[in-house]
């Protein structure tokens, strides 16, 4: 028999972590961190749930942290079997990973020298060493290509236009001629720089996200409210703060920000990337042509360049974040993380906050729990380091810029269906969200499921 056991992402949007069996075999699909409510931190900590002598291989969807930043623990837990991905994901991991290690390291001794921490000593999740070992278990393979990375069990990615290497991932299984497709993190059609999802033809179990399952991207053009926020705080004499994760989202806001600026339609101003992540990922993005989607091909033809405007300025330095303090704007800060869970954007935040000058426009899902939940949900101020912050700033959201896809285009991918799957399984996504997209593809006759934290559940048969 063959089975999913759901050990992260079933009814949170994070975590995500799932073990399929098969004959015998063990692999891991994606292998993230949770991350927002404290009861979903707390179970990074907790001990593996699998016996990783046991597992065969791990394939990541895609380099968020969400989906592989359990990684170099498990690595550092004696896991030395392989890890596909795509070229794409690899590379980004090689950022991604050794950098989620020194934020850890960075805060527990922060923790440490002001005694804030509940735990004597704090300690990190995983060091930095763990992270690059992990990195020398990648094994990359492109797109539409199969591969059989264990007996009987044959890979093949597809892609799936949420950042930069992510795939769709269908695995086929021999013996019983069962076809299982992970969806990932599914990207959105018509976004810029990648290509669209794609579709697969067939499965017999879907495992399908559903972070937007209960909403619309019904906003106008983005770009346009992006404008609007960006002429708005240069009105105000303020400065645009915007968390933003590294990659992905910053090189979205970048490409628009390039956009409006040779359209005229904002000011040229300065804007920091103050996210050493982010500046290293920003190359990376150019790199990889076999994931732009012809817009952004033909820009690159003609010589341009795409994610920076004139006055963009990468900070990659401790120093020179700090001197940003000093900078009185207009301007423009992206910083990471995207849901202020750690990282450069706290200092921003906790300068920048207290100023009803200055704009906070946060351009992603923020999961329940996180700092930039809790400030779009009206909390006043905002514990950081220690402190708590006043919240003055004018605080907006623009969830047009998601990579994520919302109901109708996840409904849209299933269309691709031409053999619709027998059992569809819901996870990475919150209980009203759940809901909503199972009720809608149980509408189009679909058996539809949705597991819970640590449920195993037995994949029905082909045929």
């Amino acid at each position: 028999m063959a089975s999913i056991q759901f050990l992260g992402a079933a009814g949170t949007v994070t975590g995500s972590k799932f073990l399929l069996e098969h004959d015998g075999k063990q692999v891991l699909i994606d292998c993230g961190l949770f991350q927002g409510l404290k009861e979903l931190r707390l179970r990074n900590w907790e001990p593996t749930p699998i016996d990783v002598k046991k597992l065969n291989a791990v394939v990541l969807t895609h380099a968020h942290i969400d989906h592989t930043g359990g990684l170099p623990r498990l690595v550092g837990q004696g896991y030395r079997g392989p890890v596909y991905s795509t070229s794409g994901t690899r590379d980004l991991c090689g950022l991604l990973l050794p950098d989620s290690a020194r934020i850890q390291e960075e805060e527990a001794r922060y923790a440490n020298k002001k005694g804030y921490s509940k735990h004597k000593p704090a300690l990190p999740l995983y060091s930095e060493k763990d992270a690059e070992r992990a990195l020398e278990q990648f094994e990359t393979f492109g797109y539409g290509r199969a591969k059989e990375i264990v007996p009987g069990i044959v890979l093949t990615f597809v892609q799936a236009g949420h950042i930069l290497g992510s795939a769709i991932c269908v695995f086929d299984l021999l013996s019983t001629k069962q076809r299982v497709v992970f969806s990932g993190d599914l990207g959105r059609y018509n976004a810029p720089i990648l290509r669209d999802p794609v579709a697969v033809e067939s499965a017999t179990t879907l495992i399908a996200e559903s972070t937007y399952g209960d909403r619309s991207h019904v906003e106008t053009s983005p770009m346009d409210l992006l404008a609007e926020v960006v002429n708005d705080t240069v009105q105000r004499g303020g400065v645009l703060v915007i968390p933003a994760f590294a990659v992905g989202r910053t090189q979205e806001i970048l490409f628009h920000l390039d956009n409006l600026e040779r359209a005229r339609r904002i000011p040229e101003l300065p804007v920091f990337v103050d996210s050493p992540m982010a500046c290293n990922a920003t190359p990376i993005y150019l790199a990889h042509p076999t994931d732009h989607d012809d817009e952004f091909r033909q820009l690159i033809i003609q010589g341009k360049t795409p994610l920076q405007t004139n006055r963009t300025r990468f900070v990659t330095s401790a120093s020179e974040s700090k001197q940003l303090n000093s900078f009185k704007g207009p301007g423009i800060i992206i910083s990471a993380s995207g849901m202020a869970t750690g990282g450069r954007i706290l200092h921003h935040l906790a300068h920048r906050a207290p100023d009803p000058k200055n704009t906070i426009l946060f351009v992603g899902y923020q999961s329940v729990g996180t700092r930039g939940r809790r400030m779009l949900n009206g909390e006043t101020t905002i514990r950081i380091h220690g402190r708590e912050v006043a919240v003055n700033a004018k605080l907006t959201q623009i969830s047009g810029f998601s990579a994520h896809a919302d109901w109708s285009e996840m409904l849209r991918w299933m269309d691709g269906f031409t053999t619709p799957p027998k059992q569809v399984l819901l996870v990475h996504g919150e209980d009203k969200a759940l809901a909503a997209l199972k009720e809608r593809v149980e509408l189009k006759g679909w058996p539809t499921y949705i597991p819970k934290h640590l449920e195993r559940v037995e994949l029905v048969r082909a045929g």
